[in-house]
């Protein structure tokens, strides 16, 4: 016998309900991957932005904001071909006809910037990366520097500086970490998400080999980064 009409939509209630807690699912557990994403790209060491197809930054991550010494956040929206400066135009002419065909190779780009009054010179890495075959695909750039500062140094028989030429963002973490902020607390008033403040805390660390953050904070009043005799505390004269 065919169902009762109350049969029917109860069942096509229940069908209902199903596919919608499958897609409900579904859509967390989307959210749970770009939030781990996120979390990884922010705690990365190498400078990277993720970027459209016409150089427009989507996302930056702090490791690439402080080679400009500005939040990650600050880079939004600019292009990366108006931050770094291909060297050899071929190579550019090369990556924007692989995209116009649909090819997801990687390619090198040799480029060259100036940051803090210094010209530099590295290598922007361009992968086409997307979602699916057919979808648009976005940029993920990955920089890798060229410092050809110590070299130069050594050349000229004198020593680099220990102070390890500390950026505007970076001062400003240490002059709030002096302050006793917690690490919410300085991502709030620089801008930074938490992950941003970690890294230029643990960067630092390891470049000056402290063990903790009070140790960081005494080693950059022992290198003049941040200015003794001042409350609150403020950046010393070293330059950026």
């Amino acid at each position: 016998m065919p169902e009762e009409p109350e049969e029917a939509a109860a069942d096509l209630r229940a069908a209902t309900a199903e596919a919608g807690a499958a897609e409900r699912t579904r859509c967390a557990e989307a959210i749970a991957w770009r939030n781990r994403f996120l979390m990884l790209f922010d705690r990365m060491p190498l400078a990277m932005a993720l970027c459209r197809t016409d150089g427009e930054i989507l996302l930056a991550n702090p490791a690439l904001g402080a080679e400009w010494g500005l939040p990650a956040g600050r880079l939004t929206g600019r292009n990366v071909l108006d931050l770094f400066h291909p060297r050899a135009s071929a190579q550019l002419e090369r990556i924007a006809d692989a995209l116009r065909v649909g090819r997801r190779s990687r390619y090198p780009l040799a480029v060259g910037w100036t940051s803090g009054g210094a010209d530099r010179r590295g290598e922007l890495t361009v992968d086409p990366v997307s979602e699916g075959t057919h979808a648009v695909p976005a940029l993920l750039v990955v920089l890798r520097s060229v410092d050809a500062a110590p070299r130069e140094a050594a050349e000229r028989g004198s020593r680099p500086r220990d102070d390890g030429e500390v950026g505007p963002v970076g001062r400003r973490v240490l002059s709030l970490a002096a302050a006793g902020l917690t690490t919410a607390a300085i991502a709030k008033a620089t801008g930074l998400t938490v992950d941003g403040v970690n890294y230029h805390v643990t960067r630092l660390s390891r470049r000056w080999r402290t063990p903790n953050r009070t140790a960081l904070v005494a080693k950059a009043y022992a290198l003049g980064v941040l200015s003794p005799g001042h409350w609150p505390p403020a950046a010393g004269p070293v330059d950026a």
